[in-house]
């Protein structure tokens, strides 16, 4: 157990695999913009403009994340940056919840259920910055 500024061997490379895990997730839903954007298109919020733009931006800021978080001199900053960016899709998740219309043969419940598991993915982002 080699102590490294207080971190044990074990506890840094676990962080390093979570990093991993956390870079891989980010870059594979970036790419998924680029692969189906009609999923990503239909829930749009109404009210916010450039539909295609704004998908295409979403998923180029996704990869992005995931590509600082995948490297350990950027890891801290692209964590910061994953929390912004996962945050900045919530509306589009809201709206997939609240308009019925986009999906009527999902159950309502369910697509409300999926929100709370956007904080686990933000809290990961943010001990990822923490820890660099």
């Amino acid at each position: 157990l080699n102590r490294v500024d207080g971190e044990t061997d074990r506890s840094r490379r676990s962080g390093a695999l979570g990093a991993s895990l956390f870079a891989l997730f980010m870059v594979a839903a970036g790419m998924a913009h680029f692969v189906n954007p009609a999923f990503y298109l239909r829930i749009m919020p109404p009210w916010l403009p450039w539909h295609e733009e704004l998908v295409w931006l979403s998923g180029v800021c996704e990869v992005v994340a995931g590509v600082l978080v995948a490297m350990p001199r950027t890891r801290r900053v692209g964590g910061l940056f994953a929390v912004a960016v996962l945050l900045g899709v919530f509306p589009a998740n809201v709206w997939m919840a609240v308009d019925t219309s986009i999906w009527p043969e999902v159950p309502t419940w369910t697509r409300w259920a999926r929100l709370p598991l956007q904080a686990p993915l933000i809290y990961w982002a943010w001990r990822i910055s923490r820890r660099g």
